[in-house]
């Protein structure tokens, strides 16, 4: 295991043209490999953002010779980099739904791990915005925590953001960083999306990995941007502001221990009851 590498998010403007999707987020890739980049993560449903259900359901495949993964997987033995798809709006047959599945890929295009969203953005966020992803997605019911060179990768996407237990389990199990690929919108992310990042870092002395969408999508949908990397002690290393393209930093995963060592938290658990007067 290598305790220091380069991280890189890349930040996305999806729209509903999956190949020009594809074809942005791999420009962005190379950039970022360029730069050094050792893992590059991208944002949550990098491959469509479309508002119309009936047409997503119509442009989406299975995972089995699905053209996005073939795509990145190409890619990723392209530039020898390990890429985290954040995740792809795949068929999902089984439950006549979509899957909101995240894959990690080592730098030969294997894939190393997957992961289905487990929490659904189901919301009302005042005015005309509200969600309802458990209509058109499978929710996962399987928590991952994938190794690579660098240590264990907890793998979550956007919503899964709000539910601290989650965190504290992949790193408990062995995380050294989580993975928070996104589509924030831009309603939440100006009141929430900084704040816990960085508080999912704190609590769990892990590095922080957060590529997201920007800018505006079909249907009116607006997302933050404002990718980020974030280091254990909950110190903000790179913010991708408003714009597409990518941001990197330096990870010294010494500095997980070191954070650990000196707030142990994790060690800390205690059982209790809980009384309602």
């Amino acid at each position: 295991m290598t305790t220091n590498f380069k991280a890189a998010c890349i930040q996305t403007n999806a729209g509903a043209d999956i190949g020009a999707n594809i074809a942005a987020a791999s420009d962005l890739v190379r950039r970022a490999r360029d730069a050094g980049a050792d893992l590059i993560a991208l944002p949550e449903t990098v491959n469509i953002m479309d508002a119309d259900r009936k047409s997503l359901r119509a442009k989406v495949s299975k995972e089995q010779g699905n053209p996005e993964l073939a795509a990145f997987q190409e890619l990723a033995r392209e530039t020898g980099a390990w890429i985290l798809i954040g995740s792809l709006a795949i068929d999902h047959p089984e439950s006549g739904k979509l899957a909101n599945r995240s894959f990690l890929l080592d730098g030969g295009g294997n894939i190393q791990a997957r992961y289905d969203k487990i929490h659904m953005f189901d919301v009302n966020l005042g005015g005309s915005e509200s969600h309802r992803e458990s209509s058109a997605y499978q929710a996962g019911s399987r928590a991952v925590v994938a190794e690579t060179p660098w240590g264990g990768l907890g793998m979550t996407i956007c919503y899964d953001l709000r539910f601290a237990h989650l965190y504290r389990d992949l790193a408990k199990a062995g995380a050294d960083i989580l993975a928070t690929p996104a589509a924030f919108t831009r309603i939440s992310g100006e009141a929430h999306w900084h704040v816990l990042q960085r508080a999912r870092a704190i609590e769990t002395g892990c590095f922080v990995i957060a590529p997201t969408q920007c800018g505006d999508h079909p249907g009116g949908r607006q997302t933050f941007g404002h990718s980020l990397i974030v280091d254990p002690w909950g110190r903000v290393l790179a913010d991708g502001a408003e714009e597409t393209g990518f941001i990197v930093a330096d990870m010294d995963m010494a500095l997980v221990a070191e954070a650990r060592h000196k707030i142990p938290a994790l060690t800390h658990d205690r059982d209790y009851t809980l009384s309602q007067n």
